[in-house]
């Protein structure tokens, strides 16, 4: 036996290197030259120049940090200035904000749960969600992706509190939940509705106003969003959406709501920032839906395989984890950043590039992108014209 604790972790790394499936950190610069078509920042509002203003004041203002969980020190004017604007926004009833979506979908998960609880999860849930499962007490039954009726065959047979679990845009197809046809499943079994909006919050419904307002669900009883605060606003953290009565039973019980150290008083302004000049420009979640479907329009008449988007996030597959990453790096190497996503990161085990379109995006920068990655692709997969 070796005495060394850790042996196991150079056997997966070589694993990892041979599957071609190693990840590295890659620091980048505050002026990098790459066009970003890898983050998260839907409506370019992360350096929006009331965004940044407001996360400067409220530094000076407020602090550095937080200094504590929400329940201590943690909550300030700005958090609850952030949560009632949410609410109204969107068409719920009350907020929570959280100092990650990751943090909120699990206190969404684990605390609106319990021993009897049925949790029917789509199967290209994202990993925030998968952890909440595997953390709450529930029974979990994985079902078909996207389909109402292996949700409705889930919970059947079932005696006592169930929840259907779904993102509203999937993170990385960027296809949509069927979300009315998932809601009228859930009440005809009697089971609450909770939607990961992190992708649509900002980029669907009126004005961005989110899935559920879309969909008409907004403000149901059933039903509960979280959010995250930065894909479309531009900032970081995240909020659970619902009943005033769910936000209520979150304060007492949700484990990262209590324990965790609360959101920072910069990022909470400038979510608030983000969330106004949203609120102002109503035309900015049509914009980036429009980027979405030029730049996928493009991409498909070149040869490439890319399903159509939903809302931002484009996802162009490669026929293997390799290709995908020699893909990227022909990509980095024409200036544009894009997103390399491979196993266990994928829930269908296909490698593919993930790109996220902008509402800021030029005609000119649209072009570019486009024009660059079929000649990547060219050069590191052959597919193509």
């Amino acid at each position: 036996m070796s005495s060394d604790p850790f042996d196991w972790m150079d056997l997966q790394a070589a694993a990892r290197r041979r599957a071609g499936l190693v990840r590295a950190l890659r620091p980048r610069p505050a002026d990098s030259p790459l066009l970003d078509l890898a983050s998260n920042d839907y409506l370019g509002l992360a350096r929006h120049p009331e965004v940044t203003r407001a996360a400067a004041d409220a530094a000076l203002r407020w602090g550095a940090g937080s200094t504590g969980s929400r329940l201590v020190t943690g909550s300030t004017e700005l958090h609850a200035a952030l949560e009632a604007e949410l609410a109204d926004f969107t068409g719920f009833e009350a907020a929570l904000v959280f100092a990650s979506g990751y943090a909120a979908n699990l206190a969404a998960v684990t605390a609106l749960t319990g021993p009897r609880t049925l949790l029917a999860a789509d199967r290209h849930n994202h990993a925030s969600l998968i952890d909440g499962c595997r953390l709450s007490r529930a029974t979990t039954v994985v079902v078909d992706h996207a389909d109402p009726d292996a949700f409705a065959a889930a919970m059947e047979h079932h005696d006592g509190p169930a929840v259907v679990l779904t993102e509203s845009v999937y993170s990385v197809d960027g296809d949509a939940a069927p979300l009315i046809e998932l809601a009228h499943v859930g009440r005809r079994a009697g089971a609450a509705v909770i939607v990961d909006d992190a992708h649509g919050f900002g980029v669907l419904g009126p004005g961005g106003r989110g899935a559920a307002a879309e969909a008409g669900l907004a403000g149901a009883a059933d039903l509960v969003c979280t959010v995250t605060l930065s894909k479309a606003l531009g900032s970081q953290g995240g909020a659970v959406l619902g009943p005033a009565r769910v936000i209520e039973h979150l304060v007492n019980t949700a484990r990262t709501f209590i324990f965790d150290t609360a959101l920072a008083p910069a990022a909470t302004a400038a979510a608030l920032a983000g969330l106004r000049v949203l609120r102002r420009d109503d035309m900015l979640a049509a914009r980036a839906r429009g980027v979405a479907r030029e730049l996928h329009a493009r991409l498909v008449e070149a040869g490439l395989d890319a399903p159509p988007p939903r809302a931002c996030v484009l996802s162009v597959r490669a026929k293997d984890a390799e290709t995908a990453v020699r893909w990227a790096a022909s990509c980095r190497d024409a200036g544009i950043a894009v997103g390399c996503f491979r196993p266990p990161s994928v829930p269908d085990g296909i490698s593919r590039l993930r790109l996220c379109a902008r509402a800021d995006l030029t005609g000119r920068e649209i072009d570019h992108a486009a024009d660059a990655i079929v000649r990547a692709a060219v050069r590191a997969t052959g597919r193509g014209r």
